[in-house]
């Protein structure tokens, strides 16, 4: 006789919540997790923001972040206005008109209330190759003011009279590039490692752990500036990016290899390693198919943590001067304009590119939690 019980939902039958949680798939329920934590969606928009500002910084910056403006040195942040004397008007700044001071001999800028400029999509400004390919004049926004040559200063200019907002976008490429760069050699170099050390064990545990150890118990800014002065001091931007992403790496790669191989130690002798190893599969196979996917949600937890401890790394070393160096364009490197007691306080604006640093590594934070908490669905 046919079984009639009822021994789970039928077609016609709602699916309660409980039920749907224990039908679905491990990585559905860490997808779940993860958009109920707040700060990690606040941090995932962040970086979604800064990252599409890295794509396209040419378009996005209204200004050739390289182009000196004599006229307008140290010249002060403009403000966007929206209303003109005393009427809504649409998003426009004032022209700002230089004057010496002739005690003090410093530069002021006032706004000239006469001249109001309009703020405008889709400019034709400064000339760029978009990602070194294709020559474009055009730009997200800027003014346009005719011949009098008017620049929009939005945070303001250096001591060179370069737009501080232009330079700040151009900057964001660097700076959040080098952090996935360097993370993924460092992942692909601590995995390696990591792996080879605690499935092989023996004498090989024990040199890659010395190694490790050796590197671990060298302060890093010494080790960082040892590094860095190897570099040619005649390489252009473009190799100095590089040898910083590989110095990065050298030096961030130990923690990964640590925590791959903790976890390879509790995994090689479960059984279906005990079956690979039978089986005949190679040890790349066994490693690479069989027992790193085991934690690849905690390695991928420990990596979004990792890369703002390379983007602080880049940042400190720029600005001491021993990273990237001008005529490259990172945080760090503009950061160095703020290292003067002077100019932190006649310039504030300068410091500007430090708050971008914060909200970068707090949103990688935020992001890391909640891959953490996320990670372990079935926790409370």
């Amino acid at each position: 006789m046919a079984d009639t019980g009822t021994a789970g939902p039928t077609a016609t039958e709602p699916v309660t919540a409980a039920e749907r949680y224990e039908l679905a798939s491990q990585w559905q329920l860490v997808r779940r997790r993860f958009l109920r934590h707040r700060a990690a969606l606040v941090g995932l928009v962040v970086l979604a923001l800064f990252y599409l500002v890295a794509l396209f910084p040419e378009f996005l910056a209204p200004h050739d972040p390289y182009q000196r403006n004599s006229g307008f040195i140290d010249a002060r942040p403009q403000r966007v206005r929206l209303f003109h004397d005393g009427r809504p008007a649409r998003p426009f700044v004032y022209a700002m008109v230089k004057s010496v001071d002739p005690v003090t001999l410093e530069r002021v800028y006032t706004d000239d209330t006469s001249r109001p400029l309009p703020l405008r999509l889709l400019v034709s400004g400064d000339e760029y190759r978009f990602w070194n390919l294709l020559p474009a004049r055009l730009h997200l926004f800027g003014v346009d003011d005719g011949d009098r040559g008017h620049r929009l200063f939005l945070f303001g200019s250096d001591n060179l009279g370069r737009d501080l907002f232009s330079r700040v976008i151009y900057a964001t490429r660097v700076s959040m590039s080098i952090g996935l760069v360097g993370v993924a050699v460092s992942f692909v170099l601590g995995s390696l490692f990591g792996g080879l050390s605690g499935y092989l064990g023996g004498r090989i545990d024990v040199i890659i752990q010395r190694v490790i150890e050796f590197l671990l118990a060298i302060p890093k800014i010494p080790l960082w500036m040892a590094l860095a002065a190897a570099l040619p001091p005649g390489w252009d931007p473009v190799k100095l990016y590089f040898g910083m992403t590989i110095i990065l790496s050298l030096v961030g790669w130990t923690q990964i290899a640590r925590v791959v191989r903790g976890k390879i130690i509790s995994l090689r002798e479960e059984d279906f390693v005990a079956a690979a190893r039978i089986g005949g599969a190679p040890t790349s196979a066994i490693l690479l198919r069989h027992l790193l996917p085991g934690f690849l949600s905690y390695l991928i937890v420990s990596l979004t943590l990792a890369v703002p401890q390379m983007i602080l790394a880049e940042t400190a070393l720029s600005f001491l001067g021993l990273g990237l160096q001008p005529p490259a364009i990172s945080w760090g490197v503009l950061l160095q304009d703020a290292q003067a007691i002077r100019s932190i306080a006649l310039q504030p604006w300068l410091l500007i590119p430090g708050l971008f640093v914060t909200a970068a590594v707090l949103a990688f934070n935020f992001v890391g939690d909640g891959l953490r908490d996320a990670s372990d669905p079935y926790s409370q």
